[in-house]
């Protein structure tokens, strides 16, 4: 049986260090079983301003057919104040695969990627060439948490300001052609029928990240020493790796503000242990310590160290293993998943996890006995969660040493893996093509 072939739109394809590849990564292995062939469009590293990470490129097989697009160089566009890599890739992309599409055909194209606004060439390619698209959110693109909740939204008021005003024209252009939407979590298609009527339920898909298995099956061959902390300095490291922001200041203050007081009974307790945050910030010129000045205003700043820049995928992945306890902190946005937690399970640490309870990420970590969980509502906000929060704390005590031995249900987690994924993932492919 021929595959057919489907264009998946990653601008940020490895070796660049970003989540909104993970999906796509995760599932190359996978697609030829499932009869699709897989085609990468890129945008070439040297137009991207990021973190790099060579290991990345270990973990795409080889027989992947991936094409390079040019852009607008960031030391060129930034002298006019745009950094935004959609803008300054859209006409090479179109062109690129123009040129592509004169001696190969492509049955489907799938846009997973956070770079918004590549997803109206969606609208462009089905009406010149006929073929089908598929849009995946795995953020929301427009949005009005920062508007409702009066958080500083990543990278400022106006640049946010700008970026929504282009989502407002964009988004539904995009939408109204699409064959389907595949999303993270159930609130975004929610969200989405509300505010287009002509959108029906059997558009959507939730379909959360796969499970990164190999990329912990290659760490330990890669033998890399992560620059955090000394995991053999006596002191018990307690690890969070993500971004910050303040939808999560809720969690983080009922964290920090309950070891205030669980250090203030028992300083004992607290004297070996040090809290890492890692990787907070999206622009790698934003060097603000926000949850540092947090854990000030609890006086635990001697024990808590923020690294806000992101630092190499497999070096984050060590972070996770050399650790002795993992923190997930969830956002007051209920729409928010963090696909994080598979690297976390997978890590085989103690987790402890403040979450919104509609957080798909809360069924992960319980159905796979995976760790303890707090949970609140945005009701709940307002409650005193501080009892939650200790017993949590002293779960994660008692635990978090040398020989803990990892309780998750591994058949549970089972239904999370990458392939399975693919497999719901491919299923789609075969309907919209059919």
């Amino acid at each position: 049986m021929m595959k057919r072939r489907v264009l998946i739109v990653s601008p940020h394809f490895p070796p660049i260090n970003t989540a909104d590849h993970q999906r796509i990564r995760m599932s190359l292995p996978y697609f030829a079983e499932f009869d699709w062939e897989p085609i990468i469009l890129s945008v070439d590293t040297n137009f991207i301003e990021g973190i790099f990470d060579p290991n990345l490129s270990l973990t795409v097989p080889s027989n992947i057919e991936i094409i390079k697009s040019y852009a607008i160089p960031p030391k060129i566009s930034r002298k006019v104040g745009m950094g935004n890599l959609a803008l300054r890739s859209v006409p090479f992309l179109i062109n690129t695969i123009s040129k592509y599409l004169e001696k190969n055909s492509i049955d489907l194209v799938y846009f997973s990627t956070t770079v918004f606004i590549t997803m109206v060439l969606g609208r462009y390619w089905l009406k010149r060439y006929k073929i089908p698209y598929i849009l995946d959110f795995q953020d929301p693109w427009l949005s009005d948490y920062y508007d409702r909740t009066n958080n500083l939204p990543p990278g400022g008021k106006l640049k946010y300001a700008i970026a929504q005003a282009f989502a407002k024209t964009l988004e539904p252009f995009a939408l109204k052609k699409a064959s389907h939407i595949t999303s993270v979590s159930p609130e975004y298609p929610k969200v989405l029928m509300q505010r287009y009527s002509w959108l029906k339920e059997e558009q959507f898909t939730v379909l959360p990240f796969g499970a990164p298995e190999k990329d912990f099956e290659i760490l330990p061959s890669l033998k890399i020493k992560q620059q955090i902390f000394d995991p053999n300095d006596s002191y018990q490291h307690w690890v969070y790796v993500g971004r910050g922001g303040g939808d999560m200041s809720f969690s983080l203050k009922l964290l920090f503000s309950t070891i205030e007081i669980h250090r203030e009974q028992h300083p004992e307790v607290w004297q070996k242990i040090k809290l890492h945050f890692v990787g907070t910030k999206y622009s790698i010129f934003d060097n603000n310590k926000e949850i540092e000045a947090i854990a000030k205003s609890y006086s635990i700043q001697d024990i808590v160290t923020e690294h806000p820049q992101r630092i190499p995928y497999f070096e984050a992945l060590q972070v996770l293993v050399d650790s002795h306890a993992i923190l997930i902190i969830g956002s007051d946005d209920a729409s928010y998943s963090a696909s994080k937690v598979y690297p976390c399970i997978l890590a085989r640490k103690p987790i402890l996890a403040i979450l919104h309870q509609q957080s798909l990420v809360v069924d992960v970590i319980r159905d796979c006995q995976a760790g303890y969980v707090i949970t609140f509502t945005n009701d709940s906000i307002k409650i005193d969660l501080s009892d939650c929060v200790t017993q949590g704390i002293q779960w994660l005590l008692t635990f978090c040493n040398q020989d803990f031995v990892s309780t998750t249900n591994w058949q549970a987690f089972s239904l999370y893996t990458a392939k399975r994924m693919t497999q719901m993932l491919c299923n789609i492919f075969d309907k919209v093509v059919k």
